[in-house]
């Protein structure tokens, strides 16, 4: 068993955040004495759930719904399979945009550091858009890609 303080630091989040959770209901059963929660294992793992569903974008009201499927049974299995379908399609192209957007930070972070050896841009650009060197123009090409 776990206090809301320990809980609070291994997750790194705040006490208030965990007692918000609480009263939405997403710690059905979560244990207490007096006015003291104790955490199990059951809601540290629903807590590293709230997580990543909150990380894949989900909001409160919508986890909440997860967990009123979750306490209906093996008849929601359809329903809780086709969100975590959804949140991962979700965070796929996110992950996509982003290597997109790492491509071009790594690309632009050579152009500068090439602009600042010759002094110039002239190299570069009689490069562009095709002439790079193999691994740039890859860079390039992803962070161009529409």
């Amino acid at each position: 068993m776990y206090t809301i303080g320990r809980v609070s630091q291994m997750f790194n989040i705040p006490v208030s955040t965990l007692r918000y959770y609480d009263r939405e209901g997403l710690f059905p059963h979560l244990e207490r004495k007096g006015n003291i929660r104790y955490f199990s294992d059951n809601e540290l793992e629903a807590l590293s759930l709230i997580s990543c569903l909150k990380n894949s974008g989900l909001e409160i009201k919508d986890i909440k719904q997860f967990f009123v499927w979750v306490s209906e049974g093996s008849g929601s299995y359809e329903k809780r399979k086709k969100l975590f379908e959804t949140r991962k399609s979700v965070v796929e192209d996110e992950i996509k945009s982003l290597q997109k957007t790492l491509a071009l930070l790594k690309f632009k972070c050579w152009y500068y550091e090439t602009a600042l050896e010759d002094g110039n841009e002239d190299r570069i650009n009689n490069m562009l858009p095709d002439k790079l060197p193999p691994e740039i123009q890859k860079l390039y090409d992803e962070s161009h890609k529409r």
